[in-house]
């Protein structure tokens, strides 16, 4: 408007100059001709000239109210459209979100149907007797599921957490805080929901525990499904990632057939604690949300150090993630701070549950987050300088922060003792080939396939459901680019918090970063122990759903390759739309039918022989009766009869796993008096031989217990590469069928059948011959 008025002054400056050189010749010719009034001339002239200038400045005023009358409609114009578009813009948000959400729901929910109908469908659940139905969780889970049953049948939940606490009806000669040892906190959980709901009205407790099993797995698929969003921006990410975890359910999950083992109440919690992680860690999110995500993950991560004794390793493994992005200044040191305090405290409240737990004491999470502050501490000024300073400072920071950590654990170690810490370290350097042992507990552990390296048909698989190709493409981006932030982090670089689609540095978002060490450092565990599958193939699925649809991701790759032909933001919403197409059609075409004949397939799975033991244990047996056996039976014998057992199935435990040593020497070659010792010792009144461990054939022929047993007691000989049993006794669980003196004077048979023989041990002694 300024510059409009200064134009049209000049425009009237310039007419008035020229009137006036007009002018003057003319009164000079008037002059000529002859003599003038100059008074009456000199009035009209300036009459006439103030007339014009008048009649000017009202021209001039118009036009300005004009034009702002213009700029003042064009104003209210602009800000009706800013404000149609700004409401237009929520509402689409809004709507995304909302079928976003409600997606998320339902795939946790048709997920949980699935489960639920699959096991039905898979042990006839729904037609078995409750002995039946209780026989289907294996590996030993069942023994959680007793003290489930013992809170319901308790007269009040008070008493019944009192009597678990001095527990001595499980382990013989033993009283234990059995809620301590086995980590009973779900069972404790459940059963306080059933009893306040009234749930006994309508729906059995087996039902009621097995549904909350499949609803927390539930939660599991939608806290996976909300992370790819989060990540992509799309939700279709986050439907092709719970596609990848159903269609690879064997290498994600355990839940088919041992619902109440820990981790299947355990891993939901850390997969929306990482989900929450996720959140806080983005650059781009509100106050109010960085809050929200901040509470969720200090809940779960409180939760998840309560329902699983081994938590605290896996925080450990997500706490090096962290630790490498506040070293490498890629996270805010306000975040940071933020985390340590929720693991702190964290690890604080599970000390407490635990009744004074020793072993958090002694965790290497915490003795990270000591030496990560101590470190912190002592180098405020480790992010300045050159590019050489920082890195010779970065090696000293990690040299200072794990030289305190491995001091921090040794010193509490020395003054609280931890019973698992010996057996663990051993087992690690058998494991990494730094020693050799004959001990039985160490070598029984390294034989359970969960310990042992995953062959070839776990990457055969993820392959054939083509997640491993688009993860091996996603992760070799994702990690390229992080490699070029951290270089120009190092070098002083600041980095860009708002970041566009157009930049192409997915590398630059904390997040993408978080996942990358995460799927790393645990893919690198998975590489030594099958059993860390269960924590890295859901991730896996997520992450590589996540890459595919984001449109950051081929950002990237375009920016790398200076795609100009196309151009790239373009093409890079295209494919990121596209490919998760294709991907998503093929997986229908291909799995969907396998994942109903799955439902439709009725399966038989009866154990008659296992029915029979535990229906004579409960008419035959007396109720204080001990019983002893392997742990993974002793832990149905327990589940489906109360009685007393001499062990249980916790490898995370030193004295039972050495009490487990001693009853498996009825496999081995010892005489009757040894194992009569043995077994009195334990105040054992009932010894259970099973046939399938006496007789067990398998290809690994040094993992049979027999096998470690002999090779623990000396009874073995090394001849030509070969390994040969010897000893001066007999195998005690072949010897003692052939029914003869000394084992009739020591043992008598009181049950048996095609898998089982039951031995009471004897009493009273005789010695004749």
């Amino acid at each position: 408007m300024t510059e409009l008025r200064c134009r049209k002054t000049d425009t009237l400056m310039g007419d008035k100059e020229e009137d006036e050189h007009q002018s003057e010749p003319e009164g000079r010719k008037t002059h000529t001709n002859g003599p003038v009034n100059t008074e009456d001339e000199g009035s009209v002239a300036g009459g006439g000239a103030n007339d014009k200038q008048q009649k000017e400045e009202d021209e001039v005023k118009e036009e300005d109210a004009q034009h702002k009358q213009e700029e003042s409609n064009r104003s209210g114009l602009s800000a009706k459209t800013s404000k149609v578009s700004s409401a237009s813009g929520f509402l689409q948000r809004l709507v995304r979100v909302f079928f976003g959400c409600l997606a998320a729901v339902a795939c946790g929910m048709l997920y949980a149907i699935y489960l639920s109908t699959y096991h039905d469908r898979k042990f006839w659940f729904s037609t078995r007797q409750e002995l039946e139905r209780e026989i289907t969780f294996q590996e030993g889970s069942g023994l959680y599921y007793y003290y489930y049953k013992h809170m319901l049948t308790a007269p009040s939940f008070e008493r019944g957490f009192y009597e678990l606490t001095l527990d001595n009806k499980t382990v013989s000669g033993q009283t234990i805080n059995i809620v301590e040892r086995l980590s009973l906190y779900p069972e404790l959980i459940t059963s306080f929901i059933y009893r306040v709901t009234n749930s006994q009205d309508f729906v059995e407790p087996i039902y009621f525990y097995v549904g909350a099993v499949f609803g927390l797995q539930a939660v599991y698929v939608t806290a996976l499904f909300v992370c790819s969003w989060v990540m992509s921006g799309t939700w279709v990410a986050g439907m092709l990632a719970v596609a990848w975890y159903v269609i690879n359910r064997p290498d994600t999950t355990k839940v088919d057939h041992a619902i109440p083992l820990r981790d299947n109440w355990a891993l939901p919690y850390f997969s929306c604690q990482v989900t929450a992680l996720t959140g806080f860690l983005s650059n781009n999110i509100s106050s109010a949300t960085e809050m929200f995500c901040y509470l969720t993950m200090s809940a779960t991560t409180f939760t998840f150090l309560l329902v699983w004794e081994h938590s605290h390793y896996v925080l450990f493994i997500q706490g090096l993630c962290l630790f490498l992005l506040d070293s490498f200044d890629l996270v805010p040191p306000r975040k940071m701070a933020d985390i340590h305090k929720v693991y702190l405290s964290s690890l604080f409240l599970a000390y407490l549950f635990h009744f004074q737990n020793p072993a958090l004491l002694s965790s290497p999470l915490l003795s990270l987050l000591i030496g990560s502050v101590l470190a912190r501490y002592f180098q405020q000024k480790m992010k300045m300088g050159p590019l050489v300073a920082r890195v010779m400072k970065l090696f000293l920071h990690f040299h200072l922060v794990f030289t305190t950590g491995i001091t921090f654990s040794y010193l509490v170690k020395k003054l609280i003792p931890v019973s698992e810490s010996d057996f663990i370290l051993k087992f690690l350097e058998v494991k990494f080939g730094l020693n050799t042992t004959t001990d039985f507990v160490t070598n029984f552990l390294l034989c359970q396939e969960s310990f042992q390296t995953p062959g070839q048909d776990l990457f055969l698989r993820l392959t054939q459901a083509s997640v491993l190709p688009f993860y091996f493409l996603v992760l070799a981006v994702c990690l390229l680019s992080t490699l070029q932030t951290i270089y120009r982090r190092l070098s002083g670089q600041p980095m860009k918090t708002n970041l566009r689609l157009e930049d192409g540095r997915i590398g630059e978002q904390p997040e993408v970063i978080y996942h990358v060490f995460h799927t790393l450092l645990f893919g690198g565990l998975v590489l030594l122990f099958d059993g860390m599958k269960y924590l890295w193939t859901p991730y896996v699925c997520m992450f590589t759903a996540f890459g595919v649809c984001s449109p950051d991701l081929w950002m990237t790759v375009f920016k790398w390759l200076k795609l100009k032909s196309i151009h790239p933001v373009v093409l890079s919403l295209i494919l990121s739309t596209a490919v998760p197409t294709i991907i998503g059609f093929s997986l229908w075409r291909e799995y969907c039918p396998r994942v109903l004949a799955e439902l439709s397939d009725l399966q038989e799975f009866y154990d008659p022989d296992t029915v029979e033991l535990i229906s004579w244990i409960r008419s035959q047996a007396p109720l204080a009766a001990v019983f002893a056996g392997s742990p993974q039976l002793l832990g149905t014998v327990k589940l489906c009869s109360g009685s007393a057992v001499t062990s249980l199935p916790l490898y995370s435990d030193g004295s039972l796993l050495r009490r487990s040593e001693d009853t498996y020497q009825v496999y081995a070659m010892k005489s009757a008096e040894e194992i009569y010792k043995i077994l009195t010792s334990q105040k054992t009144n009932y010894v259970i031989i099973e046939e399938s461990v006496c007789n067990e054939l398998s290809i690994n022929k040094g993992c049979r217990i027999k096998d470690l047993l002999d090779i623990s007691n000396g009874h073995v000989v090394y001849d030509k590469g070969e390994i040969y049993s010897f000893s001066k006794h007999g195998r005690f669980c072949q010897e003692i069928k052939l029914n003869y003196s000394p084992y009739t004077n020591y043992f008598t048979r009181v049950f048996w059948n095609r898998s089982y023989h039951v031995y009471k041990v004897n009493s009273v002694i005789s010695f004749q011959y």
